[in-house]
């Protein structure tokens, strides 16, 4: 779906919030954007110093802080790399060139073949298989499940990293820009130089990370697997499910908004809330779903919860 699709609010209302003042210096959209770039930055260097650093810490303290790595992949792919995608930090292409390769090499994945899987994912808004069993959404939460239903949530979570079609994603990637393809097999390439790399410093640290990048990466899953279970695939304004949660929504940089953030995926993540005010009224007609807790603790709420007045 994208932002000019026929909306029960007035265009004029919704337009106010892409007014967003352009700053005159680096960044694109908001200077609030300096914080997911820093973030994004000092997330990877968390991750060498846990390689440079390995023999220098006790073992506990090295798995609690894999730990903390695990769980920050998660937080970047679904806060820092997803509001990336949908609204490029920096004026300059070169700037959201390098910061994409530092989001790579961060996740160990190629940032700029993850926009297209994304793309679809808004393409599709997690649709249900169609009579070929097919959908649109590479990862829908419904194409592996049975009956019309989702997907068992861990079957979801657990198997996803490895269900990624690189080559069908670099077709697609190729279709629509021939430069962004062969930067995509960069950031591949460059990860795995990375990750040697990483094995040459100390190879037992490099290892003893590579079940926590799993979990991390299965996090993230499981943090995209609430965000529309319950969600209708039906009705556009609740194709996402919403979260409130203020310190969750602090840390991740407004992902909680995601029923909004389908609705609207263009409006920055700085106008989620305000997003959600002008709709508000319409959402609780549609029966929008909510949980209390953060996305990934999903699994701890109501089945059935919508938004109420």
């Amino acid at each position: 779906m994208n932002d000019t699709e026929t909306s029960p609010i007035q265009a004029t209302d919704l337009s106010e919030l892409k007014q967003i003042q352009k700053p005159n210096w680096i960044f694109a959209y908001s200077y609030w954007d300096i914080v997911p770039v820093a973030c994004g930055i000092l997330h990877l260097l968390f991750l060498v110093s846990l390689i440079v650093f390995f023999n220098k810490i006790s073992l506990l303290l090295f798995i609690v802080l894999a730990s903390i790595y695990a769980i920050s992949i998660s937080w970047n792919i679904n806060g820092i790399s997803h509001n990336f995608i949908h609204n490029p930090y920096f004026k300059s292409d070169f700037l959201n060139r390098i910061f994409s390769l530092i989001l790579s090499l961060t996740m160990v994945f190629s940032q700029t073949f993850y926009e297209i899987t994304h793309n679809r994912h808004h393409t599709g808004n997690s649709d249900r298989p169609d009579q070929h069993g097919h959908t649109y959404d590479w990862i829908s939460i419904y194409k592996h499940g049975k009956e019309g239903r989702p997907e068992e949530v861990w079957s979801y979570c657990l198997k996803g990293y490895f269900r990624d079609n690189i080559p069908e994603i670099y077709r697609e990637l190729k279709k629509k820009n021939i430069k962004s393809a062969k930067f995509g097999v960069f950031e591949i390439v460059a990860s795995i130089i990375f990750t040697i790399i990483g094995l040459f410093i100390n190879w037992k640290a490099t290892l003893c990370l590579v079940p926590f990048y799993y979990i991390g990466h299965s996090l993230s899953y499981l943090n995209g697997y609430y965000e529309h279970f319950n969600g209708n695939p039906d009705k556009p304004i609740a194709w996402g499910v919403s979260t409130y949660n203020k310190i969750y929504n602090w840390i991740w940089f407004n992902n909680g908004y995601h029923a909004e953030h389908h609705y609207r995926p263009k409006i920055h993540w700085t106008k989620m809330k305000e997003l959600h005010k002008k709709i508000e009224q319409e959402q609780i007609k549609e029966g929008v779903h909510i949980i209390d807790h953060s996305h990934p603790l999903g699994f701890l709420d109501e089945k059935n919860k919508t938004l109420k007045a």
